[in-house]
């Protein structure tokens, strides 16, 4: 079978226009430090620190800027920092809770939306999508081998864009419960 690159998603930021002049002063821009596997995607040198009612945590700030400002947690992280994060698709923000205030070297903001723990996901393009026999928007199953902890990991949303590239992204929850440090190789089982 098929395997493809499976990569662990640690919390961070997506912000937009607004928030980023609010935090980091107007016109500022994002500054690439890495580029991540998605083209066009990339971990900048900026971060922001997430303040709740139980505890704050620095998140490093991904760019692109979007069109919305979306927080990106584990379960375990929106817990500690004492906010409910709905497990959703990354830009899916409607009805989504906050409670946190963004704090950035220029400035702070209180969001009351926004903050979601991000559906498992398999990005890729359509020739990916044929050859693994898959739909964009479906759901499947995905098993990861690793030595004495290997899991099978339901509920898998197939994203498909001639934009992706592919790969599963898991975040550090479903990391930890696999003993997956780094990345590892994860392969489709159909529904």
């Amino acid at each position: 079978m098929d395997k493809f690159l499976v990569e662990v998603s640690a919390r961070h930021i997506h912000l937009n226009r607004e928030d980023m002049d609010i935090l980091f002063g107007a016109g500022s821009e994002l500054h690439p430090m890495k580029e991540l596997s998605q083209p066009g995607q990339y971990a900048s040198e900026e971060k922001v620190t997430l303040v709740g009612p139980k505890g704050k945590s620095s998140v490093r700030v991904l760019g692109p800027l979007r069109p919305e400002t979306q927080v990106e947690l584990s379960l375990t992280d929106a817990r500690s920092l004492g906010v409910k994060a709905m497990i959703r698709e990354s830009g899916d923000l409607e009805g989504t809770t906050g409670d946190l205030t963004l704090v950035g070297p220029a400035g702070e903001k209180a969001i009351t939306c926004g903050v979601i723990a991000a559906k498992r996901h398999v990005h890729m393009t359509p020739a990916d999508a044929e050859r693994f026999g898959v739909e964009n928007g479906e759901i499947v199953n995905v098993k990861i081998d690793t030595d004495g902890r290997s899991v099978v990991f339901g509920d898998t949303v197939i994203r498909v864009s001639e934009k992706y590239a592919l790969a599963m992204h898991i975040d550090t929850d479903e990391a930890n419960a696999a003993a997956i440090s780094g990345t590892a190789e994860g392969t489709i089982i159909k529904l």
